[in-house]
């Protein structure tokens, strides 16, 4: 029975490190997609990048720590910023003895203002995602050649065999159509 009974929590060792490496994994997605507002939020809540690094680590730790893996992205975000905000706000109270620090009052004001601009720049980037996916793929495919890393607008015009004039008019053409597009993408979401 002892072998059976061994070979048996082997087993449930197996499925529980599996369930564990699934949430880390699930965890570390919805973390990696919203980190970067995550740190700009809390760099505008306290002004220093040293103090917002420290923030940010232990914002990370206790968001892992209470991680509920049912959360989907939205549901992670606003939860994860309510928790920048208190480890921000309990950082600056253990710091209050700093003349040079803005009151509570002034932090809260700066982290809601960060949250909505975020909320709205994640509407803007869906609406543009939406309108580039719109345009012709002739059109795609010059966006993602003049706007790759390290592409230099005239050597792509000369590969293509334009004049620079004629690529920079080009773009701006889709970058007008792609504004024009993001604005009723976001009058119909009533979000502009």
């Amino acid at each position: 029975m002892r072998t059976i009974d061994g070979a048996y929590r082997r087993g449930a060792n197996r499925d529980m490190e599996k369930s564990d490496r699934e949430q880390h994994d699930h965890f570390l997605r919805l973390f990696m997609e919203h980190e970067e507002m995550l740190r700009l939020f809390v760099r505008s809540l306290l002004f220093n990048m040293e103090e917002s690094r420290e923030v940010m680590q232990e914002v990370a730790v206790v968001l892992w720590r209470k991680f509920d893996s049912s959360l989907d992205s939205d549901s992670f975000r606003r939860w994860a910023f309510g928790v920048a905000r208190m480890e921000a706000l309990a950082f600056r109270r253990d710091r209050a003895r700093d003349r040079h620090l803005f009151g509570d009052d002034v932090a809260e004001l700066l982290g809601c203002t960060v949250q909505d601009e975020a909320d709205r720049l994640d509407h803007e980037r869906n609406a543009l995602e939406t309108c580039v996916r719109k345009l012709r793929p002739d059109q795609r495919e010059l966006l993602q050649s003049a706007y790759q890393p390290g592409a230099k607008l005239k050597d792509l015009a000369k590969t293509l065999g334009w004049t620079s004039m004629t690529l920079y008019k080009k773009l701006h053409r889709i970058r007008l159509q792609l504004m024009e597009c993001a604005k009723r993408e976001l009058a119909a979401e009533d979000y502009s």
